[in-house]
């Protein structure tokens, strides 16, 4: 049987593969090893070994967040092989994931909105380019993270609509001093910063957080793909960017149009992100709110 494993920040899904049928899945707590402590990785290892139990495992394919470097992969492959007593262990990046969720073997681009967010160019069997990660502090255009952020800044600086400051209020009662230490000298600033879009979820048609949202949105458009301005392309134009246009202009078989995403904030907020891409022409043919479904697909195939 083979385990496969797509991880995040926040949470794990696991799904265990018999043949061309799924005999288990669950979800456990996420990591990513460029935060996440060698113990605390081992001990989320070993919950989804507890719940596997018996369930002979030969195979694993574990794509995670934070794996895009041979160091981290060796990091997390070791303490797999330790946990499970295996040794045929693959670990990839959660891009590839979100590659092979959406496209399969055919060409696209593939887009990750959850706790953090990436974008990559996919030629059907391997990345050929990606935008750079940066992390939370610094870069997670479009995140939970960066919408969490954008949130509280404007809770805390007096920029968010008074009724829905006071809406804020009743449910977070937060005080400023020991947010900032939550934030700043607490374990996993990232993951904690993601859950106030729960809030943003629960008022999703208030106009404030679809001007949030959406301001978010645009700051990723515009790191990952740089577009023309809005109003420059035509509308019959299709789209181009700066980032991914020789790979466009080079391989005639790669369809330019054939954008997906894959995440929570994506899926939750999709009316929004919609919207803003169609504003510079961003045709996406593709939005799951996680990649297993796609990944189980996969691998039967």
């Amino acid at each position: 049987m083979t385990l496969i494993c797509d991880c995040g920040s926040t949470k794990a899904e696991w799904a265990i593969l018999d043949g061309n049928n799924v005999a288990n899945r669950f979800i456990t707590n996420g990591f990513n090893p460029n935060f996440t402590d060698g113990e605390t990785i081992k001990n989320i290892v070993g919950e989804a070994k507890d719940i596997i139990g018996n369930q002979a495992i030969r195979k694993i394919r574990f794509y995670g967040s934070g794996c895009g470097t041979e160091a981290n992969q060796n990091k997390v492959s070791m303490i797999l092989a330790i946990v499970f007593k295996i040794n045929d262990i693959e670990v990839y990046p959660d891009t590839l994931g979100a590659c092979h969720a959406l496209f399969g073997n055919k060409p696209g681009v593939a887009c990750i909105l959850g706790t953090g967010s990436n974008a990559c160019v996919y030629d059907g069997t391997k990345i050929t380019e990606s935008v750079a990660s940066l992390g939370f502090m610094i870069g997670d255009e479009g995140s939970g993270c960066h919408i969490g952020k954008r949130i509280v800044h404007d809770y805390f600086l007096g920029l968010m609509p008074d009724d829905l400051r006071a809406k804020f209020d009743e449910k977070y009662h937060l005080d400023r001093e020991a947010f900032l230490k939550r934030v700043y000298q607490g374990e996993q600033p990232s993951r904690y910063l993601a859950e106030f879009t729960k809030f943003a979820a629960e008022n999703i048609e208030n106009q404030y957080i679809i001007d949030a949202v959406g301001d978010c949105f645009e700051a990723f458009i515009s790191s990952s793909f740089r577009p023309e301005p809005l109003g420059v392309v035509e509308k019959s134009t299709p789209f181009k960017c700066s980032r991914f246009l020789d790979f466009a202009r080079n391989d005639s078989n790669f369809a330019c149009d054939a954008f997906g995403f894959v995440g929570s904030i994506a899926f939750i907020f999709q009316d929004i992100l919609l919207q803003h891409l169609a504003n510079h022409h961003i045709n996406c043919t593709k939005i799951l709110k996680s990649p297993m479904d796609g990944l189980i697909e996969c691998y039967k195939n």
